[in-house]
């Protein structure tokens, strides 16, 4: 058997060596953290206008369907293009594919010839898809040389939004001096709205705030209407504690401009309070949202319903659960994952299966979905679900990241098996994935579980040694872990090493909840130590003490010097 001690000798001084500073946050970040709301500007109302113009992947997927199969499994094979080929194998199914796939050497046109040369013809629909899958993948690059050649060719004639593809991403690779002199040459009948509030969003991206602002003054001169879409990215850019104070500006702006409320506005406004764990401010938007009469959507049940869950407010998280289910349109993997956190959360077990099924069922499970799915089961006891669900992602998936070790180390740790997760460690280092300061963070907490205190506090030294974005000392598994390593001092009554601790969990406002500090209570009582202005702390640091808060003072009051 493995020992802490050993694990500690033969790996984590060599990879604490080894393990990359995580870099600072950017604005790309920043964005970043609101990845699952729209802020993009417009464009799939204006992707089809004709019927010659749908994507021949499709119709092709339509046509080529094998006898007994149901025209559904043509759109989900359509919507996963990389599941999409001819029954010979000869043909693709997707111009989409085709691109993903070239080679560095290789250019688009190659692509487009081939597509060309079996007989399909390159096709609006085509094109769209494709970006839009780019976008996604992030390969920007290829995406920009598919609109050059559109550009150029001119398979069909071009449209604003062809233009509008072409000003995305030649901004984003290239900077906004080289956008704005392509805009300069775009056909005046095109210079409209769309391209507008595309160089708006475009400039935004690039953190560019006060030209963005000039380009809105122009849109407004011209007439131009300016889309929510623009206010929402400007939002996200002011979330910073710093800047927070000009989104009541931003808002009042956005009604002077009659710009129609949208729940977009609304999910980011409230994740940002729910990134503050602030309850109370996250309900009054969603209340302002119900006042406008803008209809919540499944986005916006998850952002609440999550909320609840994080803050231990149960009843409230379970009566959100059920909004979500309701409101849920198709199967959105991302709610899926959502669910699959909330069940894991609520100790439903029977649900948390009935979720994974479905989730099984998709065309393509992503490795993440597994990863939330092990820490749920691992999270309402089932631990042996969770290894099964481990070795199936091993063998499925493959092991390319620290975040799926990280999974199921953090079950072995919350279930005091520090040898299971020590050797799953050595494992990590021997697959070339490297820890991070959250692996050594659950490690540590399974230290404590297993009463090895001085290998917990070795390991908790070597994960701070480790330089981590404020975004992951912010996130939820790394406070949850931090609070777990804090109610086993504050059980031992270690009041140095929680009032360490503590800190973290301060500069990440997590203290809001009245759980926390009653957690830093205990730990004094049981150390039999008073402290006169708790009370006052607790306030002032955001928290309503409760009738355990009084009845713990009422313990400490008696070890009063």
């Amino acid at each position: 058997m493995l020992t802490v001690t050993l694990l500690i000798q033969r790996g984590l001084v060599q990879t604490i060596r080894r393990a990359p500073p995580i870099p600072c946050t950017s604005v790309g970040q920043i964005l970043c953290s609101f990845y699952f709301l729209n802020t993009r500007a417009p464009e799939t109302d204006r992707i089809l206008e004709s019927e010659e113009e749908n994507p021949s992947c499709l119709s092709y997927g339509v046509e080529k369907l094998p006898k007994g199969d149901s025209i559904g499994s043509a759109f989900q094979s359509w919507k996963f293009p990389e599941k999409i080929s001819d029954s010979n194998g000869e043909k693709p199914g997707c111009l989409s594919h085709m691109i993903e796939k070239l080679q560095k050497d290789e250019t688009v046109g190659s692509s487009f010839q081939r597509w060309m040369g079996y007989g399909f013809p390159i096709n609006r629909g085509d094109i769209f898809h494709a970006i839009n899958r780019l976008r996604k993948l992030k390969m920007n690059k290829r995406a920009l040389e598919v609109m050059e050649w559109v550009i150029r060719e001119r398979p069909y004639k071009p449209k604003e939004l062809d233009y509008s593809y072409l000003l995305e991403f030649t901004t984003r690779l290239h900077g906004i001096p080289q956008g704005e002199r392509l805009f300069s040459r775009i056909p005046p009948e095109f210079q409209n709205e769309l391209l507008y509030n595309n160089l708006v969003i475009a400039c935004l991206d690039k953190g560019s705030i006060r030209l963005s602002l000039a380009y809105m003054k122009k849109m407004r001169e011209l007439g131009h209407p300016i889309s929510h879409l623009v206010f929402n990215r400007l939002i996200i850019l002011h979330s910073s504690p710093s800047r927070r104070k000009i989104i009541p500006k931003i808002l009042t702006q956005m009604k002077a401009d009659k710009v129609a409320s949208h729940v977009s506005t609304y999910n980011i406004l409230m994740k940002m309070e729910a990134n503050e764990h602030n309850i109370e401010g996250l309900m009054k938007v969603f209340s302002d949202m119900k006042r406008a009469k803008v209809e919540p959507n499944e986005i916006s049940y998850c952002i609440v319903a999550t909320a609840h869950a994080v803050a231990r407010l149960n009843i409230v998280a379970e009566a959100y659960v059920e909004s979500v289910e309701m409101s849920v349109t198709g199967n959105n993997w991302s709610t899926l994952d959502v669910l699959i956190i909330l069940y894991g959360y609520l100790g439903k077990r029977e649900e948390l299966e009935r979720t994974w099924s479905i989730v099984q069922e998709l065309p393509h499970v992503r490795s993440k979905s597994y990863v939330l799915a092990i820490e749920a089961f691992g999270r309402v006891g089932q631990l042996s679900r969770a290894e099964e669900l481990w070795l199936e992602m091993k063998s499925v998936k493959g092991l390319k990241s620290s975040e799926q070790f990280n999974s199921i180390i953090s079950v072995y740790c919350k279930h005091g098996l520090i040898d299971k997760a020590s050797r799953l460690f050595l494992e990590m280092e021997m697959n070339g994935c490297k820890p991070n300061a959250i692996t050594y963070r659950h490690l540590a907490l399974g230290c404590l579980k297993a009463e090895l205190v001085v290998d917990a506090l070795k390991t908790l030294e070597l994960g701070m040694d480790l330089t981590t974005t404020k975004r992951v000392r912010n996130s939820t598994p790394w406070l949850e872990t931090t609070l777990s390593i804090i109610e086993i001092f504050a059980e031992k009554g270690d009041v140095v090493n929680v009032e360490k601790l503590f800190g973290e969990l301060g500069k990440a406002k997590y203290t809001r909840y009245t759980f926390v500090y009653n957690t830093l209570l205990k730990a004094y009582v049981k150390a039999k130590k008073y402290d006169p202005n708790f009370l006052r702390r607790m306030i002032l640091g955001g928290a309503r003490p409760d009738s355990e808060t009084y009845s713990l003072i009422k313990l400490a009051e008696q070890f009063r010097s």
